[in-house]
């Protein structure tokens, strides 16, 4: 069972009792990429009987993996705005795509990317009003500064291991941040503050999770490898990067227990240019021992979003790849078992690059 969390301003609560200080914790956490909301989702996700939109079945093959981690964690590249719904390159998705999200298992969203303010100040404020409804725990974006002070960063306790979660994003696609609210950007001066806040707060890790790099490169770009070195020298335990859409290698320092994540590509969306059509999750085991500082470990799992026509109409499937090549997923269309093949080979040239990430077994 998941354990559930309370979030308040600078305090997270765990319904469950805590570990002992000094007895072992062991906690997992899951990392996924870019949950996009695109046309052909939302025309995937419309049931034409109910008027209604449903994206339940989307996650279906991955739920049992999210549930399973103990705390799990993506990219909301989407706002909600409300309709007219559309996808690119202004994206306002269905409600019913946060109410998925959370019953596959997410425990919590960042809202910080480069399609944040597609909606203006309606579509920040209501995106963040749908989430709080949900009680889906959020940071990256905020309703004002007060907001911001008040709840940045995002503490969440998992099972006694306390996190400090930070966002941020590169740009908005040029749209100015509505005004009163608040969308974090990458700032230096900023990041450094929000480092020594998130100090103060005595979290067992710090996890900032950047949006950032060049879009469908494989490789961290020269601003993503210098804003690293930066979050590292600051003392960010856990990097998670998203924005390029496409895969790229991973790192482990088991030296100095820091991992970097530089792109985990799309979670969901309906990108089919190769290699945008899959990504990874990367799954963290923490072991805390005698209140010392939790040791961090992770491996990958590669997933493909599977796009079947079914009764003349294209859906859309997130599935757990390694399932898909051991005959544990209903047989795919022909068609979609090509690329998907592809695509493995693809993803597993690329993470060949990886330092101490091995796939999982």
């Amino acid at each position: 069972m998941k354990l559930k969390t309370i979030i308040l301003p600078l305090l997270a609560i765990a319904v469950q009792p805590l570990a002992a200080q000094n007895a072992d914790s062991v906690v997992t956490l899951l990392f996924a990429g870019d949950i996009m909301g695109h046309d052909a989702q939302i025309a995937a996700a419309y049931n034409d009987s109910t008027k209604t939109y449903d994206y339940t079945d989307c996650f279906s093959y991955i739920k049992p993996y999210i549930e399973k981690a103990d705390f799990a964690l993506a990219n909301f590249e989407v706002t909600l705005a409300g309709p007219p719904f559309k996808g690119y390159p202004q994206f306002s998705s269905p409600d019913a795509l946060a109410v998925a999200v959370k019953d596959c298992g997410f425990d919590a969203l960042v809202t910080s990317n480069n399609h944040t303010c597609d909606g203006g100040r309606v579509g920040v404020v209501r995106t963040l009003d749908v989430l709080d409804s949900l009680q889906i725990p959020h940071t990256g974006t905020f309703h004002d500064s007060a907001e911001f002070r008040q709840k940045y960063p995002l503490i969440v306790d998992v099972k006694g291991i306390k996190l400090a979660i930070l966002n941020y994003t590169y740009g908005t696609n040029e749209l100015p941040t509505p005004k009163g609210t608040v969308v974090n950007r990458i700032d230096k001066n900023n990041i450094i503050n929000d480092i020594a806040s998130a100090k103060k707060l005595n979290p067992d890790l710090i996890v900032a999770c950047m949006h950032w790099g060049i879009e469908y490169d494989s490789m961290p770009s020269r601003s993503q490898l210098q804003m690293t070195d930066l979050l590292k020298k600051q003392g960010v335990d856990l990097i998670i990067g998203s924005h390029p859409h496409v895969l790229q290698p991973m790192e482990m320092d088991s030296v100095a227990n820091q991992l970097i994540i530089y792109s985990l590509g799309n979670f969901v969306s309906a990108q089919r240019t190769a290699p945008r059509d899959g990504a990874a999750v990367v799954n963290v085991r923490l072991t805390k021992r005698n209140g010392q500082k939790p040791k961090i470990e992770a491996n990958y799992q590669l997933t493909y979003v599977h796009y079947p026509k079914v009764g003349g109409k294209r859906l859309f499937y997130v599935i757990p790849l390694a399932d898909a090549e051991a005959g544990l997923i209903p047989p795919i269309q022909s068609d979609n078992w090509g690329r998907m093949s592809q695509f493995a080979t693809e993803a597993r040239e690329v993470l060949g690059r990886n330092k101490n990430v091995p796939e999982a077994k």
